[in-house]
């Protein structure tokens, strides 16, 4: 990511590093309420990757590899390429999956190669003290960097603006989907669909470029 965003970037590692050691190795441990919606929330990025049979992909956000345990049960041949700004996330994927020798985990933003396609999952949620020009300057960087380090599509996930006001956080980042829909339409690809109907307060965004 861009140097800029350093500083922000540190603030969400913190962030991120004190949930995993108050949670462990488990959903709420990457501020996530359960096992069941973090399936669902899979389910849905996941729809990026479609029928391929054999594949590569960078997950930014990596946690401590639940994607990696999710696509290991469903699929034979991929490549997995985590990565993730907390550095206690990445040893703690390292640790987790050090036996399965299909996985690597990196301390990044972003990916350090293309793949075939790019999974962000919860990483434009916890903008802490930043503003919304701050932190809107940061997804759509990030968004760019899915964009210039997948070869087939990119698949990302974001709280929606249109959650219910009472329940809105003010340290969480809710995304306007129609803002963000356009974006992805105008910049990416023509073939773009957007995810709004699988019962949690978020919307998740798939950029198909074949």
């Amino acid at each position: 990511m861009q140097s800029d965003n350093s500083d922000l970037l540190a603030e969400v590692a913190e962030y991120y590093s004190g949930k995993l050691a108050q949670y462990g190795q488990t959903p709420r441990g990457v501020d996530w309420n359960g096992e069941e919606s973090q399936t669902v929330r899979f389910d849905q990025l996941c729809k990026v990757i479609g029928n391929s049979k054999s594949f590569s992909i960078n997950d930014l956000g990596c946690g401590y590899g639940s994607l990696f345990e999710y696509l290991n049960k469903r699929y034979d041949k991929f490549n997995y390429s985590g990565f993730d700004v907390s550095h206690d996330m990445v040893r703690s994927a390292q640790d987790r999956q050090k036996d399965t020798g299909k996985s690597r985990f990196i301390v990044a933003s972003e990916a350090d190669e293309i793949a075939d396609y790019g999974i962000a999952s919860g990483i434009f949620n916890v903008r802490l003290t930043r503003t919304d020009t701050e932190w809107h300057s940061y997804v759509s960087a990030a968004i760019d960097a899915l964009d210039r380090t997948s070869r087939l599509g990119f698949a990302f996930n974001c709280l929606t603006s249109y959650s219910d006001a009472n329940k809105m956080q003010e340290y969480l980042y809710y995304a306007d989907p129609c803002e963000l829909f356009d974006l992805c339409k105008r910049r990416y690809s023509r073939n773009v669909a957007l995810l709004h109907d699988y019962g949690l307060y978020e919307f998740t965004i798939l950029v198909r470029k074949s």
